[in-house]
């Protein structure tokens, strides 16, 4: 049964909607890079204003902090991240992103919020008005953080660093959510490990270039990282159990100028996805283990270069405080809509505000595609391949019902911890 607070915060929802999906449109057109975000992070600060928030802005770079102290009671901070991606759009909306940008190497990229970061901010501003307009139903304090830098892995610790809860104060829980690939109107939760660790690392192998006609007078580094490659992949295969989980992903592999040139170096970039913390400590010193060797193997002039570029630790919920959530969950929504989500190999830095206040952290999933078209991709045993994913060109969550369920769940998430005020 829902609660008469969330009834009455969520009650002019439906008149906002059209307004918070010309939002959607707008900041899906206008993606920005990581730490790039001034663009997004005023029109977000602007609301914040128009809604009566104490308003921080340049926190950790381009973060928005803003603060609506409504009585005695709890602190609730709701976060949503704003960045986008450096990807090439593909989904043909008439809305569909066409910005480039330079990214921190000094790379023309194209740009698109191809992870939902642009949803992430529709809803938590759009949840930030119905709050402020409904402050008669509830009592305590709300920080509404929306946080640069996410795709990069360092924006939380970034607002952290400077001065975030200085500035705003210390929360009692942290909450945020995530759109995903599942059926648009469902709320998927799950208590512990949500979300994997990642580690980011650029490998230089270096040789002896000269020309590709005399090979033996070279230390060809191309060969070198195709050895490192393969042996990479035995990993998982070969050193972890079958019921342990790793990912370990080269993503990127440089190497050389032209056809007739051996190159002095090559540079491998590596991805690499945990759960636990004695599996990643095993994966990364098997990398360094097997690049050094096989660079030794090669009788590559010296040793290679292994440089953390960065790192996501695991998303994992406070058990007590996801159950209090999911209840809550499944009071509002309908039967059926609150699902248990499974374990996710993408990552992400969310935990890090709950890690730095010492203060319980949930963070959910809420779906954002067609749901008839999700189901019958399921039955059929083709969902990865018909259900373009986070990261994807051709992500696209459907406006609706997404807007609508991502300001509900972060509402009545706000609500489970902050007490009613003239309502039952």
């Amino acid at each position: 049964m829902r609660s008469r607070a969330a009834s009455t915060v969520l009650s002019g929802l439906a008149a906002e909607l059209p307004e918070l999906d010309e939002l959607y449109v707008d900041l899906h057109r206008h993606p920005e890079l990581s730490f790039q975000e001034t663009r997004t992070a005023a029109v977000l600060a602007d609301r914040l204003r128009a809604d009566g928030y104490q308003v921080h802005t340049g926190i950790g770079g381009t973060g928005v902090v803003g603060v609506l102290r409504n009585g005695a009671g709890p602190v609730a901070l709701l976060r949503a991240d704003i960045d986008a991606l450096p990807v090439q759009e593909r989904t043909g909306l008439d809305y569909a992103s066409t910005v480039r940008a330079t990214d921190a190497e000094g790379r023309d990229v194209p740009v698109m919020h191809a992870c939902g970061h642009d949803m992430h901010a529709t809803w938590l501003s759009g949840a930030a008005s119905r709050l402020a307009a409904a402050r008669q139903a509830w009592s305590g304090t709300v920080l509404v953080v929306f946080q640069p830098g996410e795709e990069s892995g360092g924006g939380a610790r970034a607002m952290v660093a400077d001065g975030l809860f200085e500035r705003a104060g210390v929360p009692d829980v942290v909450l945020g959510q995530h759109v995903a690939p599942a059926p648009a109107g469902w709320v998927l939760t799950r208590p512990g490990v949500l979300m994997a660790a990642t580690d980011a690392i650029r490998i230089t192998l270096h040789g002896r270039g000269g020309h590709g006609s005399r090979p033996e007078t070279t230390v060809d580094p191309v060969v070198l990282a195709a050895s490192v490659v393969l042996r990479l992949q035995t990993i998982v295969s070969r050193e972890l159990a079958a019921t342990e989980s790793a990912v370990v992903t080269v993503g990127s592999l440089h190497a050389g100028t032209t056809h007739n040139v051996i190159a002095d170096e090559a540079t491998l970039e590596v991805n690499v996805r945990t759960f636990d913390s004695q599996v990643r400590s095993r994966v990364l010193a098997a990398i360094d283990r097997i690049v050094r060797a096989e660079a030794q193997a090669a009788d590559a002039p010296r040793p290679p270069d292994i440089v953390e570029l960065a790192t996501f630790p695991v998303t994992a919920n406070d058990e007590a405080a996801t159950s209090r959530l999911t209840d809550a969950f499944r009071a509002y929504f309908p039967d059926g809509r609150v699902q248990e989500a499974p374990q996710v190999t993408g990552s992400e830095d969310f935990g890090e505000f709950g890690s730095a206040a010492g203060v319980p952290s949930v963070f959910w999933l809420v779906g954002g595609a067609d749901e008839r078209t999700v189901l019958d991709a399921l039955a059929a045993g083709r969902f990865e391949r018909d259900i373009p994913s986070n990261h994807s060109s051709l992500f696209a969550p459907v406006r609706h019902p997404t807007l609508r369920t991502g300001v509900e769940t972060l509402v009545v998430g706000a609500l489970s911890w902050l007490p009613a005020r003239g309502v039952g």
